[in-house]
């Protein structure tokens, strides 16, 4: 009885110091929650305000559940702004323009999207002016300038009578220039476009042409969208459309309610006029 109660003890202890070590051996599980991936960033949301390649706004949180755009899946464009007034500055001053309470009218800037490759500043753009200019007032086609902005080789703005140097300043490659060869901000190119489209300067002005967005009144602040927002500067000439100025194709019609045909309710008006 003795020897099997010590045959017994030393194989259980045999086999307790076996197990200890298949168990320092072995590898560890993982641990579901400590080991879990981190989520992948949600992708990034681009849509255009109001022309393509112009106008491009990132989607971003203001606050918790209240986004900067809603982006059209269908167009691509904004449907409408958590805040009109997000990365504005003021407009600044414009000629017959003076009854706006100072503020009250912004614009989105362009001047912080202007910082050319240093090799434009020191190469061509350096403010010296080359001894002989076009004269037939097109661009001599250098092939470095002809991949940065592909337009300048078939520029069509002013039917051959204007050429770079009628719009951007000589010296100042990031201004531009107005009739009295002084400078002219990117954020303001009204005080540019004017000088040629009259007419167009006033409807804007007046709120004829264009877009604002903002506070109903008249005079509640408002974000001004300016003529390159919406027209293309090297491509504005009528074809077969007006190319600087694409549309977009339509947003669909809202889903009517069950059981409702069509919304022709909403044509008939209970006051009379």
């Amino acid at each position: 009885m003795k020897k099997l109660t010590c045959g017994s003890l030393i194989l259980a202890l045999g086999c307790g110091l076996l197990s200890a070590a298949l168990a320092q051996t072995a590898p560890a599980a993982p641990a579901a929650a400590a080991s879990a991936a981190p989520a992948a960033p949600a992708p990034e949301v681009t849509c255009f305000e109001s022309r393509k390649g112009a106008s491009e706004v990132v989607k971003k949180d203001l606050s918790p559940g209240l986004p900067n755009v809603k982006c059209s899946s269908r167009t691509g464009a904004v449907l409408w702004w958590g805040d009109p007034f997000d990365g504005t500055v003021p407009m600044g001053d414009v000629p017959l323009l003076t009854k706006i309470p100072a503020g009250k009218a912004v614009v989105k800037p362009r001047t912080e999207k202007l910082n050319l490759l240093a090799a434009c500043g020191t190469g061509c753009h350096n403010g010296v002016i080359p001894p002989t200019l076009p004269t037939t007032k097109k661009p001599t086609p250098i092939p470095t300038m002809e991949a940065m902005l592909p337009d300048a080789k078939n520029f069509q703005h002013g039917r051959g009578g204007i050429w770079c140097l009628d719009c951007h300043h000589t010296t100042q490659r990031n201004k531009l220039v107005d009739n009295f060869g002084d400078p002219v901000s990117y954020d303001q190119p009204q005080l540019l476009c004017g000088k040629c489209h009259g007419d167009k300067l006033r409807d804007w002005r007046d709120g004829i042409h264009g877009k604002r967005i903002g506070e109903w009144a008249s005079t509640g602040k408002k974000r001004w969208f300016t003529c390159t927002e919406c027209h293309n500067p090297h491509n504005v000439q009528d074809g077969l459309r007006n190319r600087g100025f694409i549309q977009i194709a339509p947003e669909a019609p809202p889903q009517l309610p069950h059981g409702m045909i069509d919304a022709k309710h909403e044509l008939r008006h209970g006051v009379t006029h």
